[in-house]
């Protein structure tokens, strides 16, 4: 192509043919037909977020997760779930962000289509004009030539019965001669009437064409930097999709600080205390009290029963 401009590259040196403007049609639904797509994976993405968010926040409300913990842990684990929760509250903003931007991008074609659809109404019907006139023309051109051969036999017939004695039959050929040469002016002025007329449409045509070229190649424009800023913002908003739920993991990193259990009470606040020192060993002499009281217990407990079931 040695231009780059579309009213420069889509014409064709046949008169009837719409090559070039279907060109440029096919190429816009190509275009119209991606939007399309694109809007569409953005609202399929859309749906993935919300579902995955959905189900994050499900999961940070509902299910338990070390519930019976205490203090700083416990602390961590309640910083971990909120961050859970802040987490999924950012896939399901950023679903709403892409239908957001699905909803322009269906806006812009349907804007685009209503403009498109104007000059292509023209362009059909100067398409459909031209075509007529060529027909006519055509059918003007056939009726000259038939004029042209009828005039050519009616001077034949006169040159063939230049020896006939006959007048009134000479004078019929003469007639006949003079009928076929007024014919074949009718008819060629009609001819160059059409002829005239075709140019005019012609010319009405590459003009048309000429603003359909600029009108279609100034949205083809426009479309490219519509949808490439529409790609652009797109991957800025997973971008700080990113940012955000990396820095959620970083609150969570900076509530559980690294430590060692220490042994003072204050660190184990929260737990039922039952005392500090274990039981120790009992020597033998140290049983003999222990077993007396045992064995005193045991009798007194014998006596009441005895008691209780003689009053029985």
């Amino acid at each position: 192509m040695t231009r780059s401009l579309f009213k420069g590259n889509f014409w064709s040196a046949d008169i009837l043919s719409t090559i070039g403007y279907d060109n440029i049609i096919q190429h816009l639904n190509n275009g119209r037909k991606n939007c399309k797509e694109f809007e569409d994976f953005l609202k399929e993405r859309a749906a993935i977020e919300e579902r995955y968010g959905k189900d994050l926040l499900s999961l940070s409300r509902k299910k338990p997760c070390g519930q019976s913990e205490i203090n700083t842990l416990k602390r961590a684990l309640e910083v971990f779930k909120q961050q859970v929760d802040n987490v999924a509250q950012c896939h399901i903003q950023l679903a709403q962000s892409l239908r957001e931007e699905a909803k322009k991008m269906e806006e812009f074609r349907e804007k685009q289509k209503l403009q498109r659809k104007k000059t292509e109404l023209v362009m059909d019907a100067i398409h459909k004009q031209k075509s007529l006139q060529f027909k006519k023309t055509m059918d003007a051109k056939k009726n000259y030539e038939q004029k042209c051969r009828d005039k050519d036999e009616a001077e034949q017939a006169v040159n063939r019965s230049a020896n006939l004695v006959n007048p009134k039959q000479q004078e019929k050929l003469f007639v006949k001669l003079a009928t076929s040469k007024t014919a074949v002016e009718d008819s060629d002025k009609a001819y160059m009437l059409h002829i005239s007329t075709l140019d005019k449409v012609r010319e009405e045509w590459q003009s048309e064409h000429i603003k359909a070229c600029e009108a279609f190649e100034a949205q083809e424009c426009e479309r490219i930097n519509f949808f490439r800023n529409a790609l652009w913002l797109h991957v800025n908003q997973l971008s700080q999709q990113c940012v955000t739920s990396d820095e959620h993991p970083s609150c969570m990193r900076i509530s559980t600080p690294p430590r060692r259990m220490q042994s003072q009470p204050g660190r184990l606040q929260g737990l039922t205390w039952q005392g500090e020192d274990p039981p120790q060993f009992l020597k033998a002499h140290q049983m003999i009290p222990i077993t007396l009281w045992l064995m005193t217990t045991v009798c007194s407990i014998s006596k009441i029963n005895e008691t209780r079931a003689f009053s029985g």
